[in-house]
Formats: structure tokens, C-alpha cells, sequence
């Protein structure tokens, strides 16, 4: 089936695309434009997606985009600037363009590229990310690699850099947790042993020298400083600490699956499916935490109807209640 075939489109490769075409533009693309020629959206459109769903793919695309810094340039009507009915978009030409009176041999663009990819975006300046984007519009002038691989970071929670750091350091790290449900938060004490990505959140793997356990913590709960703790421990300790981490986060996806109703052509149909899998009466997705996967949920409004689990469902409906009552929606 055509819906089918648009979902298995890589969410990254339709979000290169929207940047190749926005630096291809002098006058900028509209918002139509980009939804029924740029591909990753087109086929969705030619799919029956409605149009409002594609919107709001645009709107988390571009504030995505924005986020790893990528300029979008947002034109409104040169009579009324404020009017953005009819904006166009682009990725202006002076952000990936240097002087003409500057010149790297390939063996400087290269290191340049490479100390640029060790800086997480969070801790670099303005000035700095251009000028990064600018040495890396440049292409790749190396016919062989200076160095095996090149770590490229690009968290948003605030608690990434200082965790990082401490597991180069092999440094004990104190911050404050809040666990759903709970009023205030607890200081977990723990040697970080690992960073990683599971369904686009960052999570903190490492040993809780209270609990005396390994444990997994979402970087979004820290909700303060993370500090550098007296004591160090064994760097070993690293070792296959990431795999440790994601197949665990993994197994626990696995003992837990929804089942939803989707309503077709919607966000909700388009974000789910790529990790979803057929059932009799809609679509069954795994995941990792509940409150997490609710939230989610909550915000596809009518779009999306939990069957099972009960308690699934019954969090989806509070987090609905609440967002009616705080716009004046009760009766």
C-alpha cells in the first residue's frame, strides 16, 4: 500500500532534504511548496496524509533543525513582515560561505572538522557553529581519514556536558532526580559509565553506589546542577558499559507494548508507525516508560486511542483532562 511505502522514509533523510532545499533557495520555498515537492513530505501527501499532520511534521522538523543549528530564515510579506500566512522559508547562503580571501589546505579542514565534531553544540558559541557550518559546506577535500571515527554530540539536555565530561574523567557525579509521581526530587550518587540515545532521549547509564546497582536514568529528570562527587573509579569499568545500557533499555520495550487505534493520515499515524507493528484491531508499539510514553500520546489528542493496557489509557485520559480544564474546557 502507497502509506506503507511513505513511512519507511528515514524521519533523517527527509530532514536532509528539507535543508538541501532550503540552501538551494535565494527567495525562499513556502510551507505548500516544501509539503508537496520536497520529498519525505511529498510522499506522505501522495500517501493521503492530511495536511494539517504535515504541518505539524514541518513545525517539529524545522524547530528539530534548528535545535542541531542549522539557520532557518523565516520571510514574511515584505508589506506586513508580521504577516506569515504566505512565509517562505530558506537557509540563507552567507551562513555556509567564507571569505573569499580565506584558504585551508585539506589536511586543515580536516582537523578543523574533527575538533569541531568533539564539541556537543549545547557548548559551543554562535560564532563558533558558524563557523563550523561554513568549513563543512566546503565538502570533504580528504582522500584519507585522519582518524578512525569522530564522536558528533548534539544533546539538548542541559545535564549532557557535565556527564560527559565526568565519564571521561572516571568521576563520581551527584544531581538531583525526579521520579514521576514524586514531590520533591533525590540525590542519586553514581559512577556514569555511559551515555546513550533510546527513542531520541539521552539516558545516563552508570552504578548507584547507594543502591550498590547499575542503573539507567533519563537525563530530562535531572532537574538541577549535576556535581563532580569526591572519588574516582576504574575507566575498565566503561567497557561495553553503552551495549549494557541499550540492551537493557531494550528488553524493557519488550515486555511492554501498547495497542492503539490510529486515526489514518494523521501525525500520530505517521510518527508511530515506523516503530510499530500490525494487530487485529490497530497497531501494537513498544516502550520504555509509561509516563514518557503518555505524554507523547496526550499530545496527539483524538488522533490516537489507547486499548490496552488499562493503565496506559487511564494516564493518556489525565494528562487530556488536565489540558482541557486548564483552557476553560470543563463543564
Amino acid at each position: 500500500m502507497p502509506a506503507t511505502a511513505a513511512a519507511k522514509i528515514p524521519p533523517e533523510e527527509r530532514l536532509l532534504n528539507l535543508v538541501v532545499a532550503l540552501i538551494a533557495t535565494d527567495q525562499g520555498l513556502t510551507k505548500d511548496t516544501i509539503l508537496t515537492s520536497v520529498a519525505g513530505y511529498r510522499e506522505q501527501s501522495e500517501a493521503g496524509a492530511s495536511k494539517d499532520a504535515l504541518e505539524k511534521m514541518f513545525e517539529r522538523d524545522k524547530e528539530s533543525l534548528r535545535g542541531l543549528g542549522v539557520p532557518i530564515e523565516t520571510i514574511g510579506d515584505w508589506a506586513d513582515p508580521d504577516d506569515l500566512r504566505e512565509a517562505r522559508y530558506r537557509v540563507p547562503s552567507a551562513e555556509y560561505e567564507l571569505p573569499e580571501d580565506i584558504d585551508f589546505t585539506p589536511a586543515e579542514l580536516a582537523l578543523l572538522n574533527l575538533a569541531g565534531g568533539v564539541w556537543s553544540e549545547s557548548s559551543m558559541s554562535d560564532d563558533a557553529r558558524s563557523g563550523l557550518r561554513k568549513i563543512r559546506a566546503l565538502g570533504d577535500l580528504v582522500d584519507e581519514p585522519i582518524i578512525g571515527f569522530s564522536p558528533r554530540l548534539n544533546p539538548r539536555d542541559p545535564a549532557f556536558p557535565a556527564l560527559h565530561q565526568a565519564i571521561d574523567a572516571s568521576r563520581v557525579v551527584t544531581f538531583p532526580y525526579l521520579k514521576p509521581g514524586e514531590d520533591t526530587p533525590r540525590t542519586r550518587r553514581i559512577q556514569p559509565l555511559a551515555l546513550v540515545e533510546y527513542e531520541a532521549r539521552w539516558h545516563v547509564f552508570g552504578i548507584d553506589l547507594d543502591a550498590q546497582a547499575d542503573r539507567t536514568f533519563l537525563l530530562s529528570r535531572i532537574v538541577g546542577p549535576v556535581a563532580l562527587a569526591r572519588g574516582s573509579f576504574d575507566p575498565a569499568l566503561r567497557e561495553g558499559a553503552g551495549e549494557r545500557a541499550l540492551a537493557g533499555l531494550e528488553a524493557v520495550a519488550a515486555r511492554n507494548s501498547a495497542l492503539l487505534e490510529v486515526n489514518p493520515g494523521t501525525e500520530a499515524a505517521l510518527r508511530l508507525a515506523r516503530r510499530a507493528t500490525p494487530a487485529e484491531q490497530g497497531i501494537r508499539v513498544p516502550y520504555v516508560d509509561v509516563h514518557i510514553f503518555a505524554d507523547e500520546l496526550a499530545s496527539y489528542g483524538p488522533e490516537v486511542r489507547v486499548v490496552e493496557p488499562a493503565d496506559l489509557r487511564d494516564r493518556v485520559i489525565d494528562r487530556l483532562v488536565v489540558t482541557r480544564d486548564a483552557h476553560g474546557g470543563a463543564e
